[in-house]
Order: C-alpha cells, then structure tokens, then sequence
C-alpha cells in the first residue's frame, strides 16, 4: 500500500515509517502540513486522472502541525479527492471528531495518539474489519484478491452487518 504520514514530531515520523515499510508498505513523511499537501499535489498531478482511485491508499495526519493543521491539509486532499481515505493522529479525539464533521463535512477515520504501531499498521491495512468479516463466515482470501478499497470493504461489512442482524436462527 502507499501512505502519505503528516505529524511535527521526528521520532514518531521515523518509527511511523518504519513499522509500515517492514509490513512492506510504501511510505512518504511530511514534517508538517504544508509539506504533506504539497507533496499530495505532486502525486496526484502525476497520476492518471481517475476519480474513482486515490493517489495513496491512505493518509494519516497529526490534527495539530505546524504551517496547516490537519484538518486544513485534509480539506485540501478532499478538495482534490473526496474519495481519499484520510486518518486522523490525535490526542484530542472530540476537537478532531466535531472538527472533522464541522469543516469537512465528513466523518473521517481518527486514531488517539498515543497508540501502538501495531494498532498504525491494523488500521492501514483493515485487519479489524477483516477480522470481522472472518467472523461472518466470509473467506478473506477472496476478497483480498480483488484488491478492494477501504470504502469497499467498509461497505461490504455494514451490508453483511445489516443481513446477519436480520436473520434468526
């Protein structure tokens, strides 16, 4: 996968990316906003233009950064693909939720800083709602094959979500 990682602090950018690339992810770090939108622009003009697809599988921004904080670098992304998975890195979990609603318009992905990078590297890759899949008697193998998005398998899983509620047994 391919992930575009914003947060001020070095140590955590470096572990980020570490823990990420040894799963054999794909990783770019931004030391602040402004950078990380820049860089997003760069990608995305030289991707074939496809709305349906996202330049990175997901980006992960720190709420607060220097330059632009990641709600404003996340309605830049947004603004260029609506489509994009975005995760926010944060300690303060309610500012960032109602922030996310009020501005973006949108319920976005946040994760409470601070968290493991074991807990980084489930969320990038699903491994929550596969687990949950599995549950539902669904062979993952088949569904990893298809390469979905995270906005495939998360729709998948509420449709399977909403059967399994209505059956009786």
């Amino acid at each position: 996968m391919e992930i575009l990682i914003a947060d001020d602090e070095p140590d955590l950018l470096d572990q980020y990316k570490l823990a990420l690339e040894t799963e054999g992810h794909s990783v770019i770090t931004c030391k602040d906003g402004e950078q990380c939108l820049k860089i997003y622009l760069i990608e995305s003009e030289q991707q074939i233009a496809d709305s349906s697809t996202s330049v990175f599988d997901a980006v992960v921004l720190d709420y607060q950064m220097p330059e632009k904080n990641g709600i404003e670098v996340a309605k830049g992304i947004l603004a260029i693909n609506p489509h994009q998975r975005i995760i926010f890195a944060s300690g303060y979990i309610q500012e960032t939720f109602l922030d996310s609603i009020k501005q973006l318009g949108q319920i976005t992905e946040i994760m409470q800083k601070p968290f493991s990078l074991q807990a980084l590297v489930d969320t990038i890759e699903d491994k929550d709602i596969y687990a949950q899949l599995e549950k539902l008697n669904v062979d993952v193998a088949v569904i990893k094959e298809l390469n979905p998005s995270h906005a495939q398998i998360k729709a998948y899983f509420d449709v399977l979500c909403r059967l399994q509620k209505g059956r009786t047994f």
